[in-house]
């Protein structure tokens, strides 16, 4: 039975082929509930712009209030928060979450998932299919008095790209993630390499599933970075 869920957006994230939305649900009654991650039937689950827009045909931005039709409940492993969207109908905003509300959103885990491998530039960003199996959750939104976006490069195969980091610490312990959030990775695009500083600032972090070309390790991400003013 199709219905309709009411979010703020705190991640519209890099994904390929389309984006990661995700949010906390707003309840009929004002209050908030848990995650909601909406996801296409396509067996990579990323949403598309077509699927994802507004009638004026602009996108969900973070902090908007948008209400997403659904089809189904699809969660899948330790994403879940994923509900299937109905591709035929179209996002529609309802306003936006004032920034001073955040503080009612942001979460206090005892740890970020399983703190257990890294990648080479990483820092316990990553865990394996089957320690990611034992979870049930996989999205938080954390407020950071001390963030760090990190700007570097990589070269593969003749090609130099720029990379884009979020370093911080968690209740004592560093942690280094990819950075996903389009609008902020554009906004650092024509900086220089280096470490730019953020006080006061929310992010949400994201668990993905399972990465086939990284031996199946689950990856941690800094899907958004939201900052006031924004972007």
């Amino acid at each position: 039975m199709a219905y309709v869920k009411r979010i703020v957006c705190l991640a519209n994230s890099f994904k390929i082929g389309g984006a990661c939305i995700a949010g906390r649900e707003i309840l009929s009654n004002g209050s908030y509930g848990g995650w909601i991650r909406p996801v296409s039937a396509r067996p990579t689950a990323e949403v598309s712009f077509l699927e994802s827009r507004y009638p004026d045909n602009t996108v969900p931005k973070l902090l908007d209030i948008v209400d997403i039709p659904m089809v189904k409940a699809v969660p899948h492993n330790h994403q879940t928060e994923n509900h299937e969207i109905d591709p035929t109908k179209r996002w529609v905003k309802r306003g936006e979450f004032p920034w001073a509300s955040l503080s009612a959103l942001a979460e206090h885990p005892t740890s970020l998932w399983i703190n257990s491998d890294s990648t080479s530039n990483g820092t316990f960003n990553c865990m394996s299919d089957a320690e990611a199996a034992s979870l049930n959750t996989s999205l938080v939104l954390l407020k950071k008095q001390s963030f760090t976006v990190e700007v570097g490069s990589k070269t593969w195969e003749g090609r130099t790209t720029k990379t884009y980091r979020g370093n911080f610490k968690y209740k004592g312990t560093p942690y280094s993630f990819s950075l996903t959030d389009p609008v902020a990775t554009n906004v650092f695009a024509s900086k220089d390499e280096g470490e730019y500083p953020f006080t006061d600032v929310y992010i949400c972090v994201s668990l993905t599933e399972p990465w086939k070309k990284d031996n199946n390790r689950c990856h941690k991400l800094v899907a958004s970075l939201i900052t006031n003013p924004p972007f």
